[in-house]
């Protein structure tokens, strides 16, 4: 049966303009979503707060999941046209970005004419692939919701810190920093590490918790391996690295941990004597600064610059240039201590 003819519907604007963009956690129902971005937990939470609104509107909603490289033309129309005991609808199209040239083309039609009672969500992963539907929805005025990959540690601190507060949870700020360095590295991790901390624990999450929980981890991570080097703890730092490589830790994410804590470094050495607004203009947390000022205390300009170019080094040789990733990583732990220690 062909869907019936619809008119433009009263939320459409008459001429294009730019949607809003939305959190992840901040949706709004509309008639056609957008929802973008790599981080696949972040679009999930966003896919699942859509429908989540819409059961809240109308207990009795139908919710249609569609796959973007499967999909068959004319499906999106027979799932959006009326139904026949009128109830609401959601539709949410995966996969947007493997789209097939069918699903496109029956997508920018829809835009012009969408269904009053129907919220039509399409994910988009990233790529190229499926732009010319994206530029299309975004001047349509449809909102969008941003799940971008969350990459600085700030960022995972703050994700940690609200993710235990949606719990009805507390963390004090040195927990959600160990968990983010125990967990960090991937965001459905890090949210099952705040369910586990959850479901186990009462009261006010300590770092004490969070090291019992997570301790050994802590310890073998990238990050402190990094730090033990930069404060000049030679044989504590060889000690955490060998515990890390012992237990399965990859060369090239802890040269690229040390790298980040050199970079931070960096960044705060170059604003010296520029005043507050300087360090602002970084983009980084104020503890993140507060502790590089003091772990600057021990380096001069020079040896700063002898430690970025031996982990520039490690970083080509375990990502190819060398033949001894362990060996790589392992000298430039030592470099840098060297250099922490002005050796």
């Amino acid at each position: 049966m062909p869907p019936a003819e619809r008119r433009p519907s009263s939320a459409r604007p008459s001429s294009a303009r730019r949607g809003p963009v939305l959190s992840w956690d901040a949706v709004e129902l509309a008639p056609v979503v957008l929802v973008t971005g790599a981080e696949r937990l972040l679009g999930e939470r966003a896919v699942a707060g859509l429908i989540a609104a819409a059961r809240e509107r109308d207990p009795q909603v139908e919710v249609t999941h569609l796959e973007g490289a499967g999909y068959t033309s004319g499906t999106l129309g027979v799932v959006t046209s009326p139904s026949l005991f009128g109830e609401s609808r959601v539709v949410v199209v995966q996969g947007v970005e493997q789209a097939t040239a069918e699903l496109i083309a029956d997508a920018l039609a829809y835009l012009d004419f969408p269904a009053d009672d129907v919220v039509l969500a399409l994910v988009h992963g990233g790529g190229q692939r499926g732009k010319k539907l994206l530029d299309a929805v975004k001047s349509s005025g449809a909102p969008s919701i941003a799940c971008e990959p969350i990459k600085k540690d700030a960022e995972k601190v703050a994700f940690a810190s609200a993710e235990l507060r949606r719990a009805g949870r507390r963390a004090d700020a040195a927990a959600a920093r160990a968990l983010v360095e125990a967990v960090g590295a991937d965001l459905r991790e890090l949210a099952a590490a705040c369910a586990q901390l959850v479901a186990d624990t009462t009261g006010v999450i300590g770092a004490e918790v969070v090291a019992r929980y997570y301790g050994g981890r802590i310890e073998a991570t990238g990050f402190r391996v990094a730090d033990a080097a930069i404060a000049g703890h030679t044989g504590q730092a060889v000690a955490l690295l060998r515990h890390a490589l012992a237990t399965g830790a990859d060369p090239v994410p802890l040269v690229a941990a040390i790298a980040a804590k050199l970079r931070v470094l960096a960044k705060v050495a170059a604003t010296r004597g520029r005043g507050a607004a300087a360090v602002g203009d970084l983009g980084l947390a104020p503890w993140q600064v507060d502790r590089a000022l003091k772990d600057l205390s021990g380096w001069t300009p020079e040896a700063l610059a002898s430690a970025i170019t031996a982990v520039a080094q490690a970083d080509a040789e375990v990502k190819g240039a060398g033949r001894d990733p362990v060996f790589a990583v392992e000298r430039a732990v030592l470099r840098v201590s060297s250099a922490a220690r002005g050796n």
